[in-house]
């Protein structure tokens, strides 16, 4: 699938953490028959990277991280882009509880985002791809002919992500302690986020996210033609 003007159609999805931006991202891919681009596994790829050489994250300096993001690459798959430590298949290990507790250390370093960015940007320079995460409509793709914003208030993202981790309902003691996380992190990556200026905002409180799916499929199905 191609733009009119020939280039080969990006959509980007950024938004507030827990706003579901991946996998919004993989079903639009999906239905659209495009690559999905999780810059969020890139940034887990790095810090599985750093990982691994064994010292405490505190000890972590900017520049050893940008060393270790050395020995990560981000390779074409048939519905995405998959993160490799020196070349192997390193998803179960970016997943697991290590990566999670310190990657937002790794993300908040500027020029680690650089590099996140530019690999990103490069490496899907070719294909027709749905890309998510930090910046991807203003820094990665400033160009890119359809930009959503996911917004949902933050007590909602709770409860989602409460539901995804758990598959029950929180309990009212879950939701007000998950409410108040992410509303820490909202205020941390304010600074950091931005949507961008021509950006579509896409309110997905009280609809489901195949409601949400279809919006953007709509919306990309519009610019294509």
């Amino acid at each position: 699938m191609s733009s009119s003007n020939g280039m080969p159609l990006v959509v980007t999805i950024d938004g507030p953490a827990a706003s579901g931006k991946s996998s919004t991202a993989r079903m639009v891919a999906e239905r659209l028959g495009m690559r999905h681009v999780d810059s969020g596994a890139l940034y887990r790829g790095v810090t599985a990277a750093r990982l691994q050489a064994g010292d405490p994250p505190d000890l972590w300096t900017e520049q050893s991280v940008l060393d270790a993001a050395r020995r990560v690459t981000l390779v074409p798959g048939e519905t995405t882009f998959e993160p490799r430590i020196d070349g192997e298949p390193c998803d179960a290990e970016i997943r697991g509880e290590a990566v999670t507790a310190v990657v937002s250390l790794v993300a908040k370093m500027a020029h680690v985002r650089a590099w996140v960015n530019a690999t990103v940007r490069t490496t899907s320079a070719a294909h027709e791809a749905v890309a998510d995460g930090r910046d991807m409509g203003t820094a990665v793709f400033p160009n890119a002919r359809l930009k959503i914003w996911l917004v949902a208030l933050p007590a909602e993202r709770a409860r989602r992500r409460v539901v995804q981790r758990t598959g029950r309902a929180p309990t009212a003691e879950e939701l007000e302690a998950e409410t108040l996380e992410l509303e820490s992190r909202d205020h941390r990556d304010r600074e950091q986020t931005q949507p961008a200026a021509d950006a579509l905002w896409i309110d997905t409180n009280g609809i489901s996210q195949d409601e949400q799916v279809g919006r953007i499929v709509a919306l990309a199905e519009e610019r294509r033609s």
